[in-house]
């Protein structure tokens, strides 16, 4: 999956590592000193950005792991076998080793939520629900939450606006009952995707815990989401596995990434074997949503004009050899691209 992230966090992240790595441009000598000061700065930038520790470090000691200047053969470009070290590590750092999640075509997805209070567990519901709808699966949502005042409200105007068939109960408590009658109802009109929104609590309660195992019993999810707040910065890793060790979590969404700067304590998770769904501002691309993205790029004149205009880099980032290298990358790319349909698979 693709996903654009506007995010004043990630952003500010992304110019410091940068600049960190265009410091290695203009070094005249390559050597244990250049690198030790850009790992220097990479690691701040993480720390600062509330990555933990650990991963930092790992990272840290990887890089060094994979140079050895003695070793390294003349003529050999040590600039870019440090830059793609770093950028190897920097993959690794957002990789969970899981694949992600993908539902199927022509039977119904159940798709449950689960979470604390206050981490966006409602709308991100709807997002889900509408990013699936627009991609021309037939989608409905489910209130299973009867324990916050509102929650079937703000479920049935966030599912009107979207023109999502919707679920609930005004009047039965029990939302085992609800999310049953639910799944069931909406199985029989052959939906594709049926998300259950789960009720949430302010803290990881035994009740909470208790509701989710029986919701997720009586309605059997194809996957379980885990919606966790990133302004809760490291405490998200303890939250996670709390949930995990309850119900059979397999995917995580972090929300409220956006000008944070805790938003790196989120990639504690991914030690967890989450895969990660980023749903933020725009959500994810289809392979035909990336070609037209694409073709926009192309209109748009030079690559450097285009990278002058991304926060944190500037028009001088690319040479003019490798500036003609990624358009003609980029043309072979689109070729590729065509002779492919939206999900990815080679046609005739």
């Amino acid at each position: 999956s693709f996903f654009r992230v506007e995010s004043m966090v990630l952003a500010d992240l992304g110019r410091k590592i940068t600049t960190a790595l265009r410091s290695l441009s203009n070094a005249t000598v390559i050597n244990e000193e250049v690198l030790q000061a850009l790992l220097k700065e990479i690691c701040t930038a993480l720390l600062e950005a509330d990555v933990n520790v650990k991963l930092v470090g790992r990272l840290r000691q990887n890089v060094r792991s994979a140079i050895d200047f003695e070793e390294m053969a003349a003529g050999l470009n040590k600039r870019r076998i440090i830059q793609s070290a770093v950028f190897n590590e920097l993959c690794k750092l957002i990789d969970p080793g899981v694949p992600a999640w993908h539902p199927t075509k022509g039977k119904p997805n159940v798709i449950m939520f689960v979470g604390l209070q206050g981490s966006g567990k409602t709308t991100t519901c709807t997002k889900l629900a509408y990013h699936y709808q627009k991609k021309g699966w037939k989608t409905c949502l489910i209130c299973a939450d009867t324990f916050r005042a509102g929650a079937f409200d703000q479920l049935k105007q966030n599912a009107t606006k979207a023109r999502i068939p919707f679920y609930g109960s005004y009047t039965e408590m029990d939302p085992v009952v609800i999310a049953q009658e639910g799944v069931e109802r909406f199985r029989e009109d052959g939906y594709e995707i049926v998300i259950v929104d789960t009720s949430g609590r302010h803290k990881q309660e035994e009740s909470l815990f208790e509701e989710m195992l029986q919701v997720s019993q009586a309605v059997q999810p194809d996957n379980i989401v885990f919606v966790m707040d990133a302004s809760i910065g490291q405490a998200c890793e303890s939250q996670a596995r709390a949930f995990k060790e309850k119900v059979d979590v397999a995917s995580v969404i972090i929300t409220k990434l956006d000008g944070h700067a805790k938003g790196g304590g989120a990639l504690l998770t991914l030690t967890l074997k989450l895969a990660i769904v980023l749903l933020l501002t725009t959500g994810q691309f289809t392979l035909r949503d990336m070609y037209e993205q694409f073709q926009n790029v192309m209109k748009m004149g030079p690559f450097n004009q285009i990278i002058g205009m991304i926060p944190g880099f500037s028009s001088d980032f690319m040479s003019k050899g490798n500036e003609r290298e990624s358009m003609a990358r980029l043309k072979r790319l689109m070729t590729i691209m065509d002779s492919m349909n939206d999900d990815g698979q080679c046609e005739g």
